[in-house]
């Protein structure tokens, strides 16, 4: 298919280009030292992951112990509940540690492995990446240390007591906002003193180059898989497919099966309290160029042309910028990029949870919800929506600040 001048077709041998750019957005801005750990990492991962035996023990996780294919499910009583729109949800949720991410740490991991480290260091947010990367860790006997906000250690305890149970190094980081732009700072901090013997594993697709890459590759496994799972189940191609984006991990998994389809797909943002800077994190819709964390796309920024402070009720969606492949999307317009706010997403969380007995992540309820108002506007046809996690993490959280309802 081509789209804008792209051909969809081959778009995954072009993009990113060499020096791992999308278009403009991308590439690795970091110190010359730390370019070189890049250089490594690239250069093993463009061996790995051609190889044979790599793909094999990729394939033999996923199966055995990730519990992969995760099954695509009919949302048949909310479906009923809207109109006459179909909705389904990829079931990411019941991938094993309760989330998506678990499939970009097991490769991670396994890169680490191969280059002789000795440890992985991560941020987290919601905690499912520091859940995921522990789990790995564990697997194949590496040591943890995982940075967390000392917000989102209060909202997500459940995530931090499973960390700590995996055997991972829980420290929190006071400074700023003490969310999740906070816990990359720090966490790429301690890479930058310790690279030699760890391996920073970024939990989304952002990064410098190779990360957006590797994690984009990792993740395809959930379009792969839900694109046959669609057309096996109804013969046909979903009218659209929905997935949350914060930095945008599960997003670009789902979307990477579906880019050269006659297919609509939406990306949602939190947009939170409202407009305000501040108050959201929807750097699509109202950021502007900029560079952070070693990579250059699309950020919201205060009056400085800093990070701005950012706010979501979910924790793994506060971030004020999002991954160079999605800036590169959605200036080409392939993919629309959207947002709902906390009481709509509140809302889908509930209402998944009555009609359907699906309890999700707050992150994955911004999904849920547009998917939700997205049906009663097209009136007719299908729609696929990932659900990227499990919202066992969320339950306390929910109950203190909206009770049951």
């Amino acid at each position: 298919m081509i789209f804008n001048n792209i051909d969809f077709d081959t778009y995954f041998k072009n993009y990113p280009s060499e020096d791992g750019f999308f278009g403009k957005y991308g590439g690795a801005y970091v110190s010359p030292e730390l370019k070189i750990a890049m250089e490594d990492i690239t250069e093993a991962y463009f061996t790995i992951c051609k190889s044979r035996k790599f793909i094999d023990e990729l394939r033999r996780i996923r199966k055995e112990f990730q519990g992969r294919p995760t099954p695509i499910s009919h949302l048949e009583r909310l479906s009923n509940s809207l109109g006459n729109v179909q909705l389904y949800v990829k079931r990411e949720d019941l991938n094993h540690s309760g989330a998506h991410k678990l499939n970009h740490c097991m490769g991670e991991a396994l890169l680490a492995k191969y280059m002789g480290k000795k440890k992985v260091i991560a941020e987290t947010g919601a905690g499912q990446h520091g859940v995921a990367l522990a789990t790995a860790a564990a697997y194949f006997g590496l040591e943890c240390d995982i940075y967390m906000g000392a917000v989102d250690i209060k909202k997500q305890a459940p995530n931090v007591a499973r960390m700590k149970i995996l055997g991972a190094n829980v420290i929190e980081v006071t400074h700023g906002l003490a969310t999740l732009k906070e816990a990359v700072d720090a966490a790429f901090d301690a890479y930058c003193n310790d690279y030699k013997d760890s391996i920073y594993c970024i939990g989304s697709v952002l990064g410098p180059h190779p990360f957006p890459l590797m994690v984009r590759d990792f993740q395809s496994v959930i379009g792969i898989e839900a694109r046959e799972q669609f057309i096996g189940m109804t013969g046909e191609l979903p009218d659209a497919v929905v997935a949350c984006v914060g930095g945008g991990s599960n997003a670009m998994g789902l979307f990477s099966g579906f880019l050269n389809d006659p297919v609509d797909i939406y990306g949602i943002e939190p947009l939170g309290r409202g407009e305000k800077l501040g108050d959201h994190a929807a750097s699509l819709k109202f950021g502007t160029e900029g560079i952070m964390h070693g990579f250059n796309s699309i950020m919201l920024k205060d009056e400085n042309g800093e990070p701005a402070p950012v706010y979501s009720v979910a924790s793994g969606l506060d971030y004020p910028s999002s991954g160079p492949e999605h800036a590169f999307l959605h200036e080409l317009g392939r993919v629309k990029y959207d947002v709902v706010n906390d009481d709509e997403t509140i809302d889908a969380f509930f209402k998944l949870s009555r009609l359907e007995g699906i309890i999700p992540a707050i992150e994955s309820s911004h999904a849920v919800a547009y998917g939700m108002k997205l049906a009663k506007e097209m009136g007719r046809g299908s729609i696929l929506i990932n659900l990227s996690g499990r919202g066992d993490k969320d339950m306390d959280y929910i109950i203190e600040k909206y009770g049951i309802r």
